[in-house]
């Protein structure tokens, strides 16, 4: 099974072309160590929410856009493995001496994909999300979630992955965990859905949202803390 390591991150807004040639110098040194691909997107669409959202998780400033990207591997062995030879590899500490954002409030985990409608491709846009789900309520999420990714297939998305939390540490700053306001018998869900473009989205979403099909009698996780936003890819290698 495939393993996702994703990561949100709070940028300078007028960084933009320096976090572009950042993220394009680091994909070339990490494709070295069996990463089969490497996404990172900007924030287009990324709202305030009452309870969380993608800015209070990586307290970014009014100056910064969110950050959403994800790396893939064939399986956990090859993201544990190349998670030791990056930390070992010279390339990797350089890269990391002249980040252009504040690395101490990016938020890194590890996921297990649980859902993976369609195929890797490259995309125009970008969904993403983090949810809170209990760990009781796994397979009933599963049943939901898979529900609504074949009805968003169906309008128009071309990928659409949910990947649960395997890998996902408290941090000193900024966590997965304190982004979604998740309890100790939680986990977090990292999700995205692939789009061929933000038009295509935009009208996908009206229909998403008045389609029955979408709801469920009794929702598995607490919908109000879940996080989400809009995404244009800067880097798909």
């Amino acid at each position: 099974m495939s393993y996702i390591a994703g990561f949100v991150a709070a940028v300078p807004a007028a960084n933009k072309e320096a976090y572009s040639k950042h993220v394009a110098k680091a994909a070339s040194v990490l494709k070295e160590f069996g990463t089969t691909r490497i996404v990172e997107a900007w924030g287009d669409d990324v709202p305030g929410g009452k309870i969380t959202d993608f800015k209070g998780a990586v307290k970014a400033g009014p100056d910064e856009v969110i950050t959403f990207s994800w790396h893939e591997y064939p399986d956990k062995t090859a993201a544990d493995a190349a998670y030791r030879t990056m930390m070992s590899d010279p390339r990797i500490a350089e890269i990391g001496a002249t980040m252009p954002f504040d690395g101490q409030r990016m938020i890194i985990g590890g996921f297990t994909p649980i859902i993976e409608q369609g195929s890797p491709g490259k995309t125009d846009y970008i969904d993403g999300s983090l949810v809170p789900v209990p760990m009781a309520s796994k397979a009933a999420y599963l049943a939901v979630a898979s529900k609504q990714a074949a009805v968003i297939k169906e309008y128009g998305a071309t990928r659409v992955v949910e990947a649960w939390g395997d890998d996902v540490p408290d941090g000193k700053v900024t966590d997965y965990r304190s982004a979604v306001k998740a309890t100790r018998d939680e986990t977090v869900v990292y999700a995205w859905i692939e789009w061929p473009s933000k038009l295509v989205r935009d009208e996908a979403w009206k229909k998403v949202i008045a389609d029955p099909r979408m709801y469920a009698d009794i929702m598995p996780y607490d919908n109000q803390r879940r996080i989400h936003g809009g995404f244009a890819p800067i880097l798909d290698a």
